[in-house]
């Protein structure tokens, strides 16, 4: 089955803080490695890291060659496949450039995702959806923090209905949101027949 190729981006700015001011976060070695395997299992195209300094990109660049092509490629090869999704850019603008030069020059849809509910959001079902219909390239972004800047979530095209109950607790770490949300979006939605569970059953 053809679908539209996807990226993700783990977004470190600008994104808020616990008082609702803009701010920037530190890259972490566990994020980095999360969410690429998650990109690795569920086909992705890419995985950036959006950081604004020079110094966490190189950090990120040097975790994703230890496993790559460094000692790790020996000793976990399955990693340095998942690794060499990892990407680095500044801004989000200039992944959308990145991702747009992949693409013969088409810029891709961008989602935004996040926990609270808010008006005209895309539900996951819809976007599953637009991914198999269509071949324009969609980049998702996931925010570090306490989530993606207004700014961003305004300038994005959709954003994604928030995961869980919007009317309790939600407070899902980011790896554990780009896992489930890539799986609702990629993710396997075939349902055995009755039949075959109940035969199942009776043989444990």
């Amino acid at each position: 089955m053809t679908r539209a190729p996807v990226y993700c981006a783990l977004v470190h700015h600008p994104v808020l803080d616990k008082i609702g001011g803009v701010a920037a976060t530190s890259v972490t070695n566990f994020d980095v490695h999360d969410i690429a395997r998650a990109a690795k299992t569920y086909g992705l195209h890419g995985y950036y890291v959006i950081a604004p300094l020079e110094v966490q990109r190189r950090v990120v660049v040097q975790i994703a060659r230890h496993w790559v092509s460094g000692p790790g490629a020996m000793r976990l090869p399955a990693r340095g496949k998942a690794l060499s999704l990892v990407r680095t850019a500044p801004d989000i603008r200039t992944a959308c450039d990145l991702i747009a030069d992949e693409s013969g020059g088409v810029r891709p849809v961008v989602w935004a995702t996040g926990a609270r509910p808010r008006e005209s959001m895309l539900p996951h079902d819809q976007a599953r959806a637009f991914i198999t219909e269509s071949s324009r390239p969609i980049l998702i972004l996931f925010g570090t923090g306490y989530g993606l800047a207004e700014e961003v979530m305004a300038a994005a095209d959709a954003i994604l209905a928030p995961l869980g109950d919007p009317c309790g607790w939600n407070h899902l770490s980011v790896r554990c949101a780009a896992a489930i949300t890539l799986d609702r979006l990629l993710g396997d939605r075939e349902i055995p027949h009755a039949g075959s569970l109940a035969s199942e059953k009776n043989n444990i």
